[in-house]
């Protein structure tokens, strides 16, 4: 057997604590952060449905460094261990031939809504019956497995319109981005504050053959208000993000953003939070149109009369 080069560490955990468990791996870990979830299926035709505790996997290269890395991530996991309890983190040595092998067989096609594939980019398309979207899960948040990505997938599917813009506020990976694209949207336009965020989003559109009708942009909703990109109002806007950054986005004034007649689709919200992300929308003048919920997530759609 090959010597271990890498070092597995993993966590599992409650869908709330999924993003912030994978933001500190993210931070420490080189070969990027794998979010698994279980899923259940009500029958043979039924696509599925995320549930239960998430798996958090993050990979350390075992060097000379490896024992000061890992003491990083364990300091950066006490700090938030401090916030919420977490469970203690497991630790697999990984053969340096295996490593990738192993981190990617946690992907898989996931069918969202009626029309949409996601795909991760080293899988061959099987379904040509569905819309692929094609990510590399290694290179920013928003692989499509969170159950707050795949409610925001699901209102793309229905609310974007051909031929119609997009603005997609923190946009991550670039997923939802892509997906209204070959959904047929003309055009989108996406920001985030994470500079590894858009250089995501231009791999992942190059990826999928739509880079060209992609804009983006270091920045977010006072960047686009104060004209610096080709955007300042959008019929669908999408804000993937937390819900307290939603609430404080729209005293930013996100809501601006939507044309009238145009909606807003608000996701990354805990159940428990949708009701304060939909008073602020509503005290911005928009109106509340429906809602989704998965697990513990729920995802909002406003509209501007």
């Amino acid at each position: 057997m090959a010597e271990a080069k890498w070092l597995q560490i993993s966590l599992t955990v409650d869908g709330e604590l999924a993003e912030a468990v994978s933001e500190v791996l993210d931070r420490f870990t080189s070969g990027g952060v794998v979010v698994e979830t279980n899923v259940k299926y009500r029958d043979a035709e039924d696509e599925g449905t995320p549930y239960g505790p998430v798996k958090v996997y993050g990979y350390l290269i075992i060097d000379a460094q490896i024992e000061e890395n890992r003491r990083k991530v364990e300091e950066a996991l006490w700090h938030l261990h401090t916030i919420r309890e977490l469970p203690q983190p497991e630790y697999k040595e990984i053969a340096d031939e295996n490593w990738m092998a192993a981190w990617k067989d946690h992907y898989h096609p996931i069918p969202i809504g009626k029309r949409l594939l996601i795909l991760p980019a080293w899988i061959k398309q099987e379904d040509m019956s569905r819309v692929a979207v094609k990510i590399d899960p290694s290179m920013a948040f928003g692989t499509g497995t969170h159950p707050s990505t795949q409610l925001c997938l699901e209102l793309v599917e229905d609310y974007t319109q051909p031929g119609k813009p997009v603005i997609d506020i923190g946009c991550g990976s670039g997923i939802l981005s892509i997906a209204a694209l070959k959904l047929d949207a003309s055009h989108a336009l996406g920001v985030d504050i994470d500079a590894a965020s858009i250089k995501a989003t231009h791999e992942n559109g190059q990826a999928n053959d739509v880079d060209q009708f992609i804009e983006t942009g270091l920045g977010s909703v006072t960047e686009i208000r104060d004209g610096n990109f080709s955007l300042k109002q959008a019929p669908v806007v999408l804000a993937n993000i937390l819900a307290p950054i939603l609430i404080r986005l729209f005293d930013a004034g996100m809501a601006d953003l939507v044309t009238p007649g145009g909606v807003i689709i608000l996701a990354g919200i805990l159940a428990e939070q949708g009701e304060s992300v939909r008073q602020a929308a509503e005290a911005k003048g928009l109106v509340y149109v429906e809602e989704r919920h998965s697990g513990d997530w729920v995802a909002l759609v406003m509209r501007k009369d």
